[in-house]
């Protein structure tokens, strides 16, 4: 039975997988999965881990050993996040890039609300190093927890915490299951590879003095925009038609 204290929730768990990347402290991935269970949280996805399975993973989990032993370890970030639609991704520190950045409880009834459209996942950088940019290539939006200045750095197990509280906490917001999914990253890499193609058949070039912006710049405009599977093949198709005029033109 609970304690007085405390408020239990019954519902379905949602479609979200948290996804740990190259995490070096196996006590951590056991304090995940325990703050998983208590948030009603059941995939997680680990990349590349440093040490897992291990003890002291199990003692940490301290009553989540069943998710524990369902986790899957894949040698990823691509893999961990296939068939997914809607991806956040945690940071502590600015970008420079571009990205929609949202406060965590903003981010968390979003997160929850695109689960309703398809599997929706939150990504978790190494204690060290956090997330790489290019670990970020596939995330719609950047999740900030906000902490004081005067000690800005926040323990893995904790960040995972908090992030899950609030998604428990959004639970009654009304999901858009009604909506089209949204593109899984390996649907979005093939437009991008697609684009890149037709920008280079039309000699369509970076104009920066690097010369080597411009796919950046398009792929974070494109995450921004949220793309479903319909929209990515109306544009795919455009391309195609792009394509398709031109080599009629080198004939004639």
């Amino acid at each position: 039975m609970p304690g007085p204290c405390s408020s239990v929730l019954a519902m379905t768990a949602p479609d979200i997988r948290v996804v740990l990347v190259e995490t070096s402290h196996p006590g951590n991935i056991g304090a995940v999965a325990r703050a998983m269970k208590n948030m009603g949280l059941e995939q997680l996805v680990l990349v590349g881990p440093k040490q897992f399975p291990h003890s002291e993973a199990i003692a940490r989990a301290s009553g989540a050993a069943d998710l524990l032993a369902r986790a899957r370890v894949v040698g990823s970030v691509e893999e961990a996040l296939a068939g997914c639609g809607f991806i956040a991704a945690t940071t502590s520190r600015e970008r420079d890039q571009r990205f929609r950045v949202l406060d965590v409880r903003e981010a968390a009834g979003r997160i929850l609300s695109e689960s309703g459209r398809g599997p929706a996942a939150i990504l978790f950088g190494s204690e060290r190093a956090g997330l790489t940019n290019e670990q970020l290539e596939a995330a719609h939006v950047l999740v900030r927890i906000p902490v004081s200045d005067t000690y800005p750095s926040l323990n893995l197990a904790m960040a995972v915490q908090i992030v899950v509280y609030e998604l428990f906490r959004a639970g009654g917001i009304e999901r858009l299951s009604s909506a089209d999914p949204l593109a899984d990253p390996q649907e979005m890499e093939r437009l991008y590879a697609h684009l890149s193609q037709v920008l280079t058949e039309i000699d369509f070039r970076d104009r920066t003095q690097s010369g080597t912006h411009l796919m950046g710049r398009i792929r974070r405009f494109l995450q921004r925009a949220e793309l479903d599977r319909n929209e990515v093949n109306i544009l795919r198709g455009i391309l195609t038609a792009v394509q398709s005029r031109r080599r009629k033109a080198g004939e004639s």
